[in-house]
């Protein structure tokens, strides 16, 4: 019998679900445009046994992909494991053969040299396949009509950096999926690679580069001539490890880069830009242009760590009020002579993050944005706890145009996760559409699926979808049209 520890991470609406299933045409209020068709993929970290260790981080847990198929005004559910060889090695074993997050140390001998890859932070719609990322190991690919998993994408032999990222973007211009590989040539490793995959599924292009220092790489930007990677010092190394500590801590002694890469046929160490600023937290990544010879780089920060459970490396207590990100513009100029940055300006008071786009503006200039708001003046209960530790409660929606917010507020029981943008049609103007996400629904151990207008959020949602199980707090999703995923109606 399995038993999961009786702490925070395994408990409440934390509990794992462990749960795949098929459930046509849920039951739903409000109305699901007819025109709208096709699917909404979200992936959660779900573990399958409990932990080797006796606890763990809930980035650890299996990846569980969850899709929501749209069509003739209804909405079909299906759950899938996403069955990486870590999950068909311990699903063999009948327990976690797998150790700590990161940690290959903490693993049972029998599967030392695996691929540790869990599958769980995106579930990413490119070339007709589902891709379900984790950005330790290489891409796992399924089917998106099935949710059956093929397995690990090498292209051919072709790739040849250990590493895939969990955040890739498309080129609007050329099609091509643009993706990096941090610890490319193993743990705590200093290289990076940068892939470009055509829509056919192949790789046509491998660069290979060097970073300041070795630290978490969780999301980048790219604009029509640049790849733009920020360096956060959410650091690592073999020690960190031989001492049980967690893969990566913050260090608020190290300096902040921005790195602008030419997207060019045969990189050198020699073409790329590191501009240097003081130290500070930064994740996701909103969206970047070109103006001219200026980078502008959008994107949530905080002065310090925002991830408690990777704490301060020098012991210092986590700061929960240096936590807060909020929306900030890093601007550099390539025709400068200086490493610094020409601005750093706080765009907007919210405190929030996993900020999307209307993702065909990607790497362009672009009037929208959306993000998870924690707003703390709102009233909070959440009974079992926090799906997602801070109370991400409401939904916000920025016009960088004229500096207007919009707020949803989903309840004092309520949290939500991330948002993600449906464009109406393949040529509609940017932010014309919808917006879905899931909302973790705590006192009723449940979830809801809320389909907004874009534009209008603060109108509440237009249709809210009735699930009847509970999804676990989830990572990242996105949508593609049933055309492209081989969805019938």
């Amino acid at each position: 019998m399995a038993h999961f520890p009786d702490t925070p991470n395994y408990t409440g609406f934390n509990t794992p679900s462990r749960i795949e299933a098929d459930i046509a045409n849920l039951a739903h209020e409000g109305t699901i445009p007819p025109e709208l068709d096709g699917a909404f993929y979200r992936v959660q970290p779900d573990p399958q046994f409990p932990p080797r260790l006796g606890d763990d981080i809930s980035f650890n847990g299996d990846g569980m992909i969850s899709r929501f198929h749209f069509h003739d005004g209804q909405c079909d559910f299906r759950q899938r494991w996403a069955q990486t060889d870590k999950w068909k090695l311990e699903n063999k074993a009948g327990k976690s053969l797998f150790g700590a997050y990161r940690n290959p140390l903490t693993d049972d001998p029998a599967v030392k040299g695996e691929i540790r890859g869990t599958a769980n932070t995106n579930a990413w719609i490119y070339g007709g396949k589902l891709w379900a990322l984790k950005e330790d190991s290489p891409a796992l690919v399924m089917d998106p009509a099935t949710l059956e998993t093929d397995g690990y994408e090498k292209f051919g032999g072709k790739m040849t950096g250990e590493t895939f990222t969990a955040h890739p973007k498309v080129d609007p211009d050329t099609g091509n999926m643009v993706a990096i590989g941090y610890a490319a040539s193993g743990l705590h490793t200093d290289d990076v690679t940068y892939y470009e995959v055509n829509p056919d599924g192949d790789l046509v292009r491998e660069e290979w580069f060097k970073v300041p220092y070795y630290c978490m790489m969780h999301d980048f930007a790219i604009t029509p001539d640049y790849l733009v990677i920020h360096i956060v010092p959410s650091i690592g190394s073999w020690e960190q490890l031989e001492q049980g500590k967690p893969a990566f801590m913050f260090d608020t002694t190290k300096p902040v880069y921005l790195g602008v890469i030419p997207r060019k046929e045969g990189l050198k160490q020699e073409d790329i830009r590191w501009f240097e600023r003081g130290n500070c937290f930064a994740s996701h990544v909103m969206n970047a242009w070109q103006e001219g010879t200026k980078i502008h780089f959008d994107i949530p920060e905080s002065k310090n760590n925002f991830f408690p459970f990777f704490p301060d490396i020098h012991g210092a207590p986590f700061q929960p009020m240096e936590a807060a990100t909020r929306l900030t513009r890093w601007t550099v100029d390539l025709a400068s002579n200086s490493d610094d940055f020409e601005s750093i300006e706080q765009i907007s008071q919210t405190v929030g993050e996993f900020p999307r786009i209307d993702d065909r503006y990607t790497g362009r200039p672009y009037r929208y944005g959306w993000m998870l708001e924690m707003d703390f003046t709102r009233p909070v209960d959440l009974p079992g706890g926090s799906a997602a530790g801070a109370p991400m409660n409401c939904l916000m929606l920025r016009d960088h145009q004229t500096g207007e917010e919009q707020h949803w507020w989903c309840g004092a029981d309520s949290t939500l996760q991330e948002p993600c943008f449906i464009p109406r049609s393949p040529d509609a103007p940017e932010g014309d559409g919808w917006i879905v996400q899931v909302c973790n629904r705590m006192a009723e151990h449940r979830s809801d699926l809320l389909l907004f207008d874009a534009l209008e959020i603060e109108k509440g949602p237009i249709a809210t979808v009735k699930v009847p199980i509970r999804l676990r707090f989830g990572l990242h999703g996105n949508f593609a049209p049933s055309a492209a995923l081989g969805l019938a109606a």
